[in-house]
């Protein structure tokens, strides 16, 4: 093992054995380097690497602290590298959004309430009786993400939101050049709606599969 990987694991299992809690201070650099068994350098490319993953913050001047640990924070480095995916990857991002969405869309059927149906309408109404496809991708977006926030659950929320850039692209794609899709999109973002609103975890869940299904099965098609 690299020495800086051990470093890196050295203050995970701390972290994962609760010696260190979210928002605790680590100890001075040469204090914790002397307990842990490391180099004081080694010990500080580990402390860069772990923050860019947001496990810890460094405050100049003040020290280093352990992150909330939010699931939301450390999926965020997950959307980083997402963004470097290949086209020729795209379908199996929606291969995983399929299986994620309508699982989400379910539970935003069983949970959301009375306020959230209603904010999600407004997203859908929002949108003008003749969007671009720009507009229509953007309300898509918002829509989706709203429905994962019903779900209840920040990690199935986060997974989602880094999955919805590589899918982006496809979207637009799909909005210039296959006819009918605007109309089609709206009229299943109605149905899931509906389904969110009259509490039916099932429907939902099958609207939602046909909905991201559609753009699949159109992207095998062209590819």
């Amino acid at each position: 093992m690299a020495v800086t990987d051990e470093a890196i694991d050295k203050i995970k299992q701390m972290i994962v054995a609760g010696e260190l809690r979210p928002g605790d201070r680590l100890p001075r650099e040469p204090d914790l380097a002397e307990r842990l068994g490391l180099s004081r350098n080694s010990l500080r490319e580990a402390v860069k690497a772990l923050s860019l993953i947001r496990v810890l913050d460094v405050r100049q001047g003040d020290g280093t602290y352990v992150t909330s640990l939010d699931p939301a924070l450390l999926l965020d480095a997950l959307s980083f590298v997402v963004d470097f995916h290949r086209d020729d990857t795209v379908l199996e991002f929606l291969e995983v959004r399929r299986i994620l969405e309508p699982a989400a869309t379910a539970l935003a059927a069983q949970r959301a309430s009375v306020e959230d149906v209603h904010a999600l309408r407004g997203v859908l109404d929002r949108l003008g009786d003749d969007p671009t496809v720009d507009e229509l991708v953007a309300n898509d977006l918002e829509f989706h993400r709203l429905i994962a926030v019903c779900a209840g659950n920040n990690v199935l929320t986060s997974l989602l939101d880094s999955l919805s850039g590589p899918t982006t692209r496809a979207r637009i794609w799909r909005g210039l050049t296959q006819e009918g899709a605007v109309a089609k999109t709206r009229e299943q973002h109605a149905a899931i709606l509906d389904a969110v609103a009259a509490g039916q975890p099932e429907l939902a869940r099958s609207w939602a599969t046909v909905h991201v299904a559609g753009v699949e099965q159109w992207l095998h098609r062209v590819l």
